[in-house]
């Protein structure tokens, strides 16, 4: 089996619905994505996907939540943006682009965000 992992960066601004605390107030991070797929099969390159097409998979979700305010785009209008589900969402959403790109032969083993530099939440199936 082999693995590859890259990581992505954005800002944006989120508050936590059904949560006593500071966090139910709107406020902002510095949110650091890390992405981890694997596969039993490496291309014609021996690579099991170029780390390129991997940050490209990744781009379109972290562009789309970079600085704006999560709750306000879909689905966190009714889905709390907590860093579980963060890292949920950027699951579902490579693991649809690269299924169409790879034909399956690449799979999403873990996505983890940091949502400061001590404190994570990871999503794996």
């Amino acid at each position: 089996m082999f693995r590859i992992t890259v990581e992505d960066t954005f800002a944006a601004g989120h508050y936590l619905r059904n949560y006593r605390g500071k966090c139910e107030n709107p406020h902002g991070h510095n949110y650091r994505i890390r992405v981890t797929l694997e596969g039993e099969e490496l291309d014609r390159a021996g690579l099991l996907l170029d780390f390129k097409d991997l940050k490209e998979a990744l781009k379109p979700t972290v562009d789309r939540l970079d600085h704006q305010m999560i709750n306000d785009l879909e689905p966190f209008t009714a889905t709390n943006p907590s860093a579980e589900n963060l890292a949920r969402y950027f699951f579902t959403e490579i693991r649809e682009r690269l299924q169409r790109s790879t034909n399956g032969r690449v799979a999403v083993r873990r996505v983890t965000v940091f949502e400061t530099e001590t404190t994570t939440a990871s999503y794996f199936e």
